[in-house]
């Protein structure tokens, strides 16, 4: 176990994102739920992941302005481990994303992680509110679509990736209630 890992990773989310509160308060809550996931084997790397997944966002890092391709880019650079940043890569169907945006290929610079990994973080980010407290997928998504106009990519991207977000919140419901 390497609890120095979430802590580290912890230090860096609230430094990068010290200039959005908003954002800085889902992560908080997007942790605290990763943090529960005790059928995980790899939860300090799950728990670090939950933590830095969206500093992509953090405006001196955001290149593309696709936030799991910059997050996961700096984090690289910066020497994480390779299952924290490919799991920043790829959380909460980040593929579908990258496509909309013509990021395909980058993103595919970085191997996918482990699914039940995926899965545990995509839960953990799909049950937590933009203020950090707990709620329902369909409460999450539905501030999603409201967020954002039909036009654009995050809009057609989570419209595209709602049954495989649905689905990853469902298999860690059932590892849950099974184990």
């Amino acid at each position: 176990m390497d609890k120095s890992l979430v802590t580290d990773s912890k230090t860096l989310a609230k430094k990068m994102l010290a200039t959005l509160p908003e954002r800085l308060a889902h992560v908080v809550g997007v942790a605290r739920t990763a943090a529960t996931q005790h059928h995980v084997v790899e939860i300090d790397e799950l728990v670090a992941a939950a933590w830095l997944h969206d500093v992509g966002y953090a405006p001196s890092i955001a290149f593309t302005g696709f936030h799991p391709l910059d997050g996961a880019r700096y984090l690289q650079s910066v020497g994480y481990p390779d299952l924290v940043v490919s799991l920043v890569a790829f959380h909460s169907e980040a593929t579908a994303e990258a496509e909309e945006r013509g990021l395909l290929r980058e993103l595919l610079e970085f191997a996918p992680p482990p699914v039940d990994l995926l899965d545990a973080l995509t839960f953990a980010d799909m049950t937590t509110s933009r203020d950090g407290s707990g709620t329902s997928i369909d409460d999450r998504l539905g501030e999603v679509f409201t967020r954002y106009l039909p036009s654009d990519a995050v809009f057609r991207a989570v419209v595209r990736s709602e049954p495989s977000l649905r689905g990853s919140v469902a298999r860690v419901m059932a590892r849950a209630t099974n184990s």
